[in-house]
């Protein structure tokens, strides 16, 4: 997840690159100001007054959290959008608009089942889209809440049953990533594992035409 293979990946990592970085910066000035106390206690107890107890009370309690609330929010808000089924203005995203790709995924304990809609294509466990495409992947369950999530190009999005959930991916490079379901779902959880294809554009319309002339098996069965 440290190593984003998509905007959608990349929006995120950034999020948490900024968030480790202010973390640290909080924890140094708590460990000065605890020096400073620690090194102080030579004071008389009268030097301490009420206000200036107030103002640790205010600044450490009420300023510092609202400020570091604000920031995530400026900063998070546009990386959640990037995971959303959204027009391309509307997620900052330059150039001409492209019409996203649909996959259905349904999870099952302990498997995931794709349905290409508009095609006879269906795959188990392996996920296969376009390089620079944007792909909406509408995500549902057959049994219990899992979560889908593919770290390297995107967030996660529960599964539940009897709902469909939609969680925007694209890949900018090619290559095989790893997906996992991400919720506690029994026994065999761990396992729950998908392997994501990332194609160039005439090599996936190849593939695709392929599967739809030759339908049957999982591409993972190959």
């Amino acid at each position: 997840m440290l190593d984003p293979a998509g905007p959608s990946a990349h929006a995120i990592a950034q999020v948490w690159w900024w968030m480790l970085g202010v973390s640290v910066l909080v924890t140094v000035g708590v460990v000065v100001a605890w020096m400073l106390a620690m090194n102080g206690r030579h004071a008389r107890a009268g030097d301490v007054g009420e206000n200036h107890n107030l103002r640790w009370i205010v600044g450490g309690g009420i300023v510092l959290p609202s400020v570091a609330i604000a920031a995530l929010m400026v900063f998070g808000t546009p990386a959640g959008m990037h995971q959303l089924p959204l027009p391309a203005s509307w997620t900052g995203a330059g150039g001409p608009a492209v019409a996203p790709l649909r996959i259905d995924v349904t999870a099952r304990q302990w498997s995931w089942a794709l349905h290409y809609p508009g095609s006879d294509v269906r795959l188990v466990n392996e996920l296969r889209l376009p390089v620079g495409k944007p792909v909406d992947i509408h995500v549902s369950s057959d049994d219990v809440i899992h979560s889908f999530w593919v770290p390297r190009l995107g967030g996660k999005i529960d599964a539940i049953p009897g709902r469909t959930n939609v969680v925007r991916l694209q890949a900018d490079q090619p290559g095989t990533f790893r997906g996992q379901c991400a919720e506690f779902c029994g026994l065999n959880h761990a396992h729950m594992a998908m392997k994501v294809i990332a194609m160039p554009q005439d090599e996936y319309d190849i593939w695709e035409m392929t599967r739809e002339i030759a339908p049957g098996q999982s591409a993972s069965d190959d």
